[in-house]
């Protein structure tokens, strides 16, 4: 297949990239203004999507004969925003996701794969955000259906739940206890009963390869507009996740739990509703992700 992914040079998207590139297939991947292709234009063909020249995007799409599109490009926001954070959020989570699925549209992509969060369903309601960020993720799922409700194009989202994996530079809580691990500091943490559902980057990866997959041979499981959730086989409350680590890495966390307090909507219980990918199921276990973030490390 022909794939353009967005946020290629992301964590989850940079993984996924050598993934398909493994399976041989032909991948695209757009990029911001200035930013350096890791991959290289042998590997990875790179695009820079004009805001303003639609034709010019369209044919690119159409010459590079682009069979579908994954799309994990995204503002990120994990607590509440600050004033300064509304204009990126909306303009890269409503207005580039929109902008991009009506190029697709127009040059006749095949289909569509765009990436949710379960904050999207705080308490586990059908639609309840935790934040700003959850709130643009759900509004382009409403524009997403006005196109796959009156165009060709198979249109579906994975939503995330907690992601972790080696070669991870974001501010997560393995990476976080890994150095309090090293260093012998104290960390102050909330309480710790809120569950975690969290998953491995190799299973997430092969969830979205999956997808793929089913939606360029047209498997009539995937409806148009489904949303499926990539879930851990088990989720474990926050101090629970702390013993495994230390019983794992051999070491001691110094966390004084509940110095700081649960945020004011703390998801104590994640989503439960979300469908799994035909076909696809997790296989690595917590235990052992936590083994492999340590090898990759020395």
């Amino acid at each position: 297949m022909n794939i353009l992914i967005t946020g290629a040079t992301g964590f989850i998207g940079s993984h996924l990239t050598k993934q398909l590139l493994t399976e041989n297939h032909t991948l695209f991947c757009t990029l911001l203004e200035g930013e350096k292709n890791p991959f290289g234009e042998d590997m990875v063909k790179s695009f820079i999507i004009s805001n303003h020249n639609i034709d010019e995007n369209v044919a690119f799409l159409k010459k590079s004969y682009i069979d579908g599109i994954i799309h994990l490009a995204s503002f990120v926001q994990s607590g509440d925003h600050n004033s300064t954070d509304v204009e990126p959020l909306i303009d890269t989570n409503i207005k580039f996701s929109t902008l991009l699925l009506e190029n697709a549209v127009k040059a006749k992509v095949k289909w569509f794969i765009n990436t949710g969060t379960y904050w999207q369903n705080y308490k586990n309601q059908e639609y309840s955000p935790v934040n700003l960020y959850a709130a643009t993720k759900e509004a382009f799922i409403n524009i997403a259906r006005l196109y796959f409700e009156t165009n060709l194009i198979k249109f579906a989202t994975i939503k995330l739940f907690d992601t972790y994996g080696p070669n991870d530079n974001r501010p997560k809580v393995f990476n976080l206890w890994e150095r309090v691990a090293k260093t012998g500091e104290t960390l102050g943490m909330s309480p710790g009963e809120q569950l975690i559902d969290i998953s491995y980057i190799d299973d997430i990866v092969n969830a979205f390869a999956l997808l793929a997959t089913h939606l360029h041979s047209n498997n009539l499981e995937i409806t148009n507009g489904s949303v499926f959730a990539i879930k851990a086989e088990k989720r474990y409350t926050l101090k629970e996740l702390a013993v495994i680590f230390e019983k794992v890495t051999c070491s001691k966390l110094n966390i004084n739990w509940g110095e700081r307090p649960y945020r004011e909507r703390e998801v104590m219980n994640p989503w439960t509703k979300g469908h799994l990918v035909p076909g696809w199921a997790p296989r690595v276990t917590v235990e052992e992700g936590i083994k492999r973030i340590l090898n990759s490390n020395y």
